[in-house]
């Protein structure tokens, strides 16, 4: 029978909210051993599928090791540490001691997951993780039908609990466009801002989809700050039946993997519009800026240009790179408008893509995606810029949520292709809108979706990387009209970044008051 992945997602949500109700937890402290027993169902199914394809090959005493299941994409679980064996204990059992010995023992069998599962079980009530187990277990679908309840789960949490989402959970609409466009069919992807892995995850999902093994074509690095956050990270990848390199760093003032040069790829959801970096510590003693970014440093208290120079320098000659940005970075003036400029004249820019508000879990402000392509700076294209209004392009998810649908997704992908002169894809049923749009002479300019330009015609708007600048207006709408949105978002998006630093400052007054009143 088919099961309905998204309710049986909000009830574990709800789940989980017991433990918010009936423990001492906070919600940061039980979504690893809740998200935990999420992986452990989808990584059984793919143990039980590689199981299966080693039998016939083990015969009599000779078993497969562990070593065998992981290089088909699975974690090896010992006996002890399968779903299956959990669910048949008696009700009588200590069901959060077996998940401790569970969570070791896929840990012992499985170093890449050293100190990423959690223990200490009993901290969690028994009927809630018989509850959760319950709910598990029926669901026998092919594919990744676990990984879509782990990724729906962490934006429902991601939604619920944490400040800005976009920090911890970048929606899955979002990620699959920004592989769309960077295709990152082999080689070595890296995200210095990495999150939970999502961008890693459909990385693999993008190449598995043009028959290849992601285990074998992708070499996975990232760098995340926050500790629970990077086990989170190294855990969705388990959930994938990949494995990476992701180290517990700052990616201001750390360079764990010497990345100038180095990567194929690069894809992140940095922070927006972060302050407070110190960028004493980005200057030598001796007055150098840090080579990794190499447009130099901006004056004004914001880190976006900083990241954007990370990004371009971790690019090796032929890289791509896609990102998320805050829409003030496209206009912003100053230091960061000589840095954007010296990016333009690069030819490294490919392309811009504006997106519609709602978007994100928990900010309503619209962002751009950049996209950067070292290759096309050294081709006859190094002078032009292909900017995209997609802001009128999504599907109403819910009523504040918006997403792109799987058509749309490679709509948009597909009109890069035809500027790059490649073949256009049509597994997700885009070609009747390809047709209606560009009909079969190749790329060409359509008012209010899609515009090359050149560097002078981006000089002459003082070297912005808006889209609503380049794009026009569809017919019926007014310049004034658009003008006035882009005044209205760059408004809004000031104002949530106000509120944010008006949350900060206030929880750290709060601080500041309880220490001193004990």
């Amino acid at each position: 029978m088919a099961v309905d992945l998204q309710d049986l997602s909000r009830r574990l949500f709800q789940t989980a909210n017991q433990l918010w109700t009936n423990t001492s937890l906070r919600p940061d402290q039980y979504a690893q051993p809740v998200l935990a027993l999420i992986a452990l169902r989808q990584m059984e199914a793919r143990f039980d599928a590689v199981h299966k394809e080693l039998a016939p090959t083990f015969t009599g005493r000779l078993k497969p090791t562990p070593a065998d299941y992981q290089a088909r994409g699975a974690i090896f679980l010992p006996p002890d540490s399968r779903f299956s064996k959990l669910m048949a204990l008696p009700e009588s059992s200590d069901l959060a001691a077996a998940l401790d010995v569970a969570m070791k023992g896929i840990a012992d069998t499985n170093p890449d997951l050293a100190g990423v599962l959690p223990q200490g079980y009993a901290a969690l009530p028994d009927s809630v993780l018989r509850e959760l187990l319950r709910l598990l277990a029926p669901l026998k679908i092919e594919g990744d039908a676990y990984g879509l309840i782990f990724e729906y789960f962490m934006g429902q949490f991601a939604s619920a609990y944490m400040q800005k989402g976009g920090e911890y959970f970048t929606p899955s609409s979002i990620v699959k466009l920004i592989v769309e466009v960077i295709e990152p069919y082999r080689g070595k992807i890296f995200d210095p801002a990495c999150g939970s892995g999502g961008m890693f995850a459909h990385s693999a999902d993008f190449v598995a989809r043009h028959h290849k093994s992601p285990a074998r074509e992708l070499s996975i690095h990232g760098v995340e700050k926050m500790a629970d956050t990077q086990r989170l990270c190294r855990l969705n990848l388990a959930v994938h039946g990949l494995s990476g390199d992701i180290r517990e760093a700052n990616s201001y003032y750390d360079d764990p993997f010497g990345l100038i040069g180095r990567f194929d790829y690069v894809m992140a959801n940095p922070p927006f519009n972060q302050s407070e970096v110190d960028r004493a510590r980005l200057v030598s003693e001796t007055g150098k800026v840090d080579a990794r970014f190499p447009f130099g440093l901006p004056t004004t208290n914001n880190a976006n240009y900083l990241w954007i120079s990370l990004f371009y320098s971790a690019l090796n000659a032929t890289g791509r790179a896609g990102f998320v940005m805050a829409n003030s970075a496209g206009d912003a003036g100053g230091t960061e408008k000589a840095m954007r400029q010296k990016l333009i004249e690069t030819g490294a820019v490919d392309c811009i893509v504006a997106t519609s508000p709602n978007m994100f879990f928990t900010v309503t402000l619209p962002v751009t995606l950049w996209f950067l392509d070292k290759a096309k700076a050294k081709g006859p294209n190094a002078d032009e810029v292909l900017f995209i209004d997609a802001r009128h392009i999504f599907e109403q998810a819910t009523r504040a949520h918006r997403v792109f649908r799987p058509e749309q997704i490679e709509f948009l992908g597909n009109i890069v292709r035809l500027r790059r002169g490649e073949k256009e894809e049509e597994a997700a049923g885009s070609g009747d809108l390809m047709a209606k749009t560009f009909g079969s002479g190749g790329y060409a300019n359509v008012p209010g979706l899609c515009k090359l330009a050149d560097h002078a015609e981006i000089a002459a708007q003082d070297w912005s990387l808006n889209p609503g600048r380049y794009v026009g207006v569809t017919a019926g709408e007014r310049e004034e009209d658009a003008g006035f949105k882009l005044k209205l978002e760059a408004m809004q998006e000031e104002l949530e970044v106000l509120n944010a630093e008006a949350a900060r400052l206030q929880a750290m007054i709060a601080q500041n008051v309880a220490e001193l009143l004990a």
